[in-house]
This record gives C-alpha cells, structure tokens and sequence, in this order.
C-alpha cells in the first residue's frame, strides 16, 4: 500500500485548469522528484496536499496510508504527517532556532510555555539530524543554508511522514547540498517519504527512486530514475525533443565595449577584508565574456562594484568605448550604458506588486517620458517590443508581475535593460530558479543579442552554462583572477583547476 495517494486531482481558477487529473503516488522510504517547467502545476498540487487549498475547492482524492483524507487546513495536513518546506522560507528571524521549531506547539503547562523542556526538545532533534547548530541563537544570524536546515527540523518535529521540499539548494552552497543530501538519506532510511521538487535534474538523477514529470496540469510521466535520463525527462517537460541545450554561437567581436582595471572590492563587514583583489578585465562587442568561480569567488561582488551598487568600500578604473568613466551611482551606470540583470530578481530586479509596463520602463523611464511628466503612449509602445521579443507570456502589459512564472519574471527583468539601450549587460545567474524550456529561451537571447553586438559579462554558478554560452572565460578564485581561457580552451577539468587554484 502506497503510503501517499493523489488520484485525479482537479483544481480551475477563473479561466485556467492548473490540475487536470492529476494521479501522484509515494512509497514509504522513497525518494521520489516532481519536476515540470514553471507553470506545470507542482506547486499548486502541493498546495492541494498541504490544506492550502481546502477540501472542496478541488476534485479528486487523497489517501494516506490507504485512508481517504481531507485537508480543510495546514494544521489538518500537518496532522496526517506532511510536511512541507517551500522555497520562500518561512522561519521568524528574530526568534530563536528552538522557538522557530516549535512554533505554535510550545512545551507549556496553564499557558506559560517550558522554556527549558522547548530547548531540550530542540537540542534532540538538531541531534538527531546531526546539525551542529545551537538552539539559542536567532535563526537570523544563521547562514541561509543553515536556516534551510532549521526548516527541516522543524518539520521534522512534527513527526512528519512525508516530507515535501521545494527546491530547497536554490541558495545553498556545494557543501551545505552535500549535508543536505545527507539527511535526507538518513530520512528516506528511516522510511519518511520524500517528495522533492527541482529544476536541476543533476541532483534528481543523483538522489531519486522515481521521477514525475507535470506539464500544463497534467502528470505526463512517471519512470524509475534507473530507466531514463535527461533528455527523456526534458522532452517530456517541453513536450518536444531537446537536441543540444546550447544554441551555436556566431558572434562577430568588434571593439573594446567596457574594460575595468584593477577592480578591488572590501567587505561590508570586515572593513579590511578583500573579497576581489585588483581585477582587470575587458569584453568587447559581439562578445560573452564568462566569470566562473566558485561560490564566495567574488564574482557577484564584482559586477556591483563596477554598477555602483556595492554597499562597501571599492575602488576601479573604468572605460566604455574607450572613454573614462566616473561610475558613482547606478544611475551614472545606467546613463554609460551599463545594464545590469542582478542574482536575485524579486529583490532587486523587480517590484512584484507592479504591473510588467511598469517593470519593464523603470530603468528608462527618462529616456522614454522626460523628467517630469510620463508619457504613457511611448511607454505602451516601447514595452511591447521586447514583451513580444521576448515571447513574455502573459495576458497583457498590465499584468501583475508577480503572478508570472519565474521564467516569465526573468525575461521582464530583461526586457527593462534592453529598453535602457546599453552597451554592456551584466548578466548575473540569469537562469537561476527557472525551468529548462525557459532556460533555453534565455540562451537563445543572449546569443542573439551577442551576435547583434552587444557586449555580454555572464556570471553562473552552472559551469556548463558558462562554457556553452561563453566566447572567453576567466575564472576567480577567493577574489583573484586564476584563469583566463578562449572557447575551445576552457574545459570543465582546467577552468575547475582554476577556480580551486589546484
């Protein structure tokens, strides 16, 4: 008897079928990946799972252990030993580790909560999970990889049976996945079931039994992860074959576009600490140059140095078109040519509770109104040419953009730099979080704006991006330039031995 059951789960919302029919099963002890492009409908039959969405604003059944349940809330589900850790964590941060575990189910006697039996409970389960981490301490002064493992404590607090995680490595490092990976083997030993959610098919290969495939609300496959491989799990994702993900570069390079000389960035923390140490470097038109590295390289620090937007001390030289440039803002950035797609979107590269119009205009809303009064015809006709460029699906320009998918939100950020003109576009983990048929999309974009002649500085923590996409590649390591490589000479093996100094 399976130990979870999802039969022909429905769910509409005002004119769109999010679900339709969708069957999942889960064994006790199985790891088991639910994967699909953004839009599919992971998260939403998540939510039907978790109570989110309440019995009877669906169709179809739930079975737990063989008995038929309903979920009129998180508390019911969580009841019936499911657990969920969504992406967007959900800790207090100014609570403590122990608080956070325990939150809402505090050890208390006549109201007044057991302070010391709430931090022995906490100590036992962070054991138990082997994680060194103190209870006490507030869970904001935590890194986010050990806050990502504070949520599984807490979830696992709660007895749970099953255990849902949405794309939980998203902002960890290599060795906090590893840790990771390596609870969630001891849970999968102990018979918890695992249902795991991701866009990097790498890890999912690497852990689980099975694999789901979602697309446009409909379950399309579910197969052994020992009987397929990628490819048949991307095709059946984008409900197309998939030949090579990386489109073949034609890029012509022309003239010097940008070039910074002995760029040298501080901590924000520790005043004297150097986190890039007197890089020099230059990217010419028709050209991505790569910036691979390893995490804490330096390579995000880097371009927001050069965009003005590091909060700490740095210093550089800087040149467009052979001309020196005082960059003292991103405002002066922006008016030298320089665009910047930043790591992390909803922070910085988007304000989610505007439209895409509004989004899209915002670095060149000057430019296209003048300084006092916007003028919304030329702001209509601007943004839809890289709306309709840039395939972005949505109803109309104004739609809110945070309901777009994270690969729609992604070509907004885009499509708000190329309006701006630049001359150089800074492009900073620019898949990360999205799904592969999105990926590809952007790929095609950068080659394509590659080869119209705009100067590309690519940095991913994904080395096969890098090298598939990138014409030249230089590698950091712990802020030091270690490698510099042309595209038939940057392999995996030696722009790795770079970026570990090896």
């Amino acid at each position: 008897m399976p130990l979870l059951e999802m039969r022909d789960i429905v769910k509409e919302f005002p004119g769109v079928r999010a679900l339709d029919g969708v069957s999942f099963a889960l064994e006790s002890g199985e790891f088991h990946a639910l994967v699909g492009e953004n839009g599919a409908g992971k998260s939403t039959l998540m939510k039907v799972l978790s109570g989110v969405y309440s019995a009877g604003t669906f169709d179809g059944e739930i079975l737990v252990e063989g008995r038929s349940r309903e979920f009129h809330s998180i508390r019911d589900s969580e009841a019936a030993g499911i657990a969920i850790i969504f992406q967007e964590l959900s800790l207090v941060k100014e609570l403590t580790v122990g608080e956070n575990i325990f939150l809402g189910k505090e050890p208390s006697r006549f109201g007044i909560i057991n302070w010391s039996e709430l931090y022995h409970r906490a100590t036992k389960v962070l054991k138990d999970l082997h994680l060194p981490i103190d209870p006490r301490v507030p869970v904001g002064s935590l890194g986010i990889g050990q806050q990502q493992l504070v949520e599984i404590a807490k979830a696992l607090s709660q007895d749970a049976r099953i255990l849902v995680l949405d794309e939980p490595t998203a902002a960890l490092t290599e060795s906090e996945v590893d840790v990771l990976f390596g609870i969630l083997a001891k849970l999968k030993a102990q018979g918890v079931g695992l249902i795991y959610i991701s866009h990097k098919l790498d890890e999912v290969f690497s852990m689980a039994d099975r694999i789901t495939v979602l697309r446009d609300g409909k379950s399309v496959a579910t197969h052994l992860a020992s009987e397929t491989d990628k490819d048949r799990v991307i095709a059946a994702m984008v409900g197309r074959k998939v030949g090579d993900i990386f489109p073949e570069a034609t890029h012509q390079r022309g003239d010097v576009a940008v070039s910074v000389k002995g760029l040298t960035v501080y901590s924000q923390d520790v005043p004297d600490k150097k986190l890039v140490d007197n890089v020099t470097f230059a990217v010419r038109k028709g050209e991505v140059l790569g910036i691979a590295g390893l995490m804490g390289a330096g390579r995000s620090e880097m371009l927001m140095a050069i965009f003005a937007a590091w909060p700490g001390k740095y210093s550089r030289e800087i040149e467009i078109e052979g001309r020196r440039v005082e960059i003292d803002s991103p405002r002066d950035a922006i008016n030298g040519g320089i665009g910047f797609v930043t790591e992390d979107r909803k922070r910085f590269g988007l304000i989610l509770d505007q439209t895409i119009l509004d989004n899209i205009t915002l670095a060149g809303l000057r430019r296209l109104s003048g300084g006092l009064i916007t003028n919304r015809s030329r702001e209509n006709a601007a943004a839809s040419r890289p709306i309709k460029s840039l395939r972005i699906k949505a109803l109309s320009p104004l739609t809110i953009t945070g309901t777009l998918s994270g690969g729609n939100q992604q070509k907004v950020v885009l499509g708000k730099w190329l309006l701006t003109d630049p001359k150089v576009l800074f492009l900073d983990e620019p898949t990360r979080g999205i799904d592969v048929g999105a990926k590809q999309e952007i790929y095609a974009q950068i080659n394509k704006l590659a080869s119209e002649g705009l100067a590309i500085v690519l940095v991913s923590s994904e080395l096969p991006e890098v090298l598939g996409l990138s014409d030249r590649v230089i590698v950091l390591h712990e802020g030091r330039m270690t490698g510099e490589f042309g595209r038939e000479e940057a392999t995996p093996e030696r722009v790795m031995a770079a970026a570990t100094a090896s």
